[in-house]
């Protein structure tokens, strides 16, 4: 019987896993955000409010996505640079969804 894929990887630094929980935290907000504007715009659509577009919507789940996928890669990547290169990309899609669209 072999050894686990998580012991042949050797020891992540602290700094790479804690990027990757951040990372992780991240992406998981984006998800919870993107359900909660979908849901934001049906109950306005249900009430005949004004709530999200379909445009907006749209776009923080298809970031969500891409967040979900990266921090995937993040914490299946051999390399602790691969890893942090993917975890580096959650937090810079984060800051461009929210940028974009909160900020603006």
């Amino acid at each position: 019987m072999g050894r686990s894929r998580a012991l042949r990887r050797g020891p992540y630094r602290r700094g790479i896993r804690l990027l990757r929980g951040f990372s992780g935290v991240l992406a998981g907000g984006l998800v919870a955000l993107s359900v909660t504007l979908l849901v934001a715009g049906i109950v306005g659509q249900q009430r005949d409010v004004p709530g999200p577009g379909v445009v907006a919507i749209a776009g923080h789940a298809v970031a969500a996505v891409v967040a979900v996928l990266m921090q995937r890669r993040a914490d299946r990547a051999a390399g602790s640079a691969r890893a942090a290169g993917a975890a580096l990309g959650v937090v810079a899609l984060t800051a461009v969804v929210l940028g974009a669209q909160w900020l603006v």
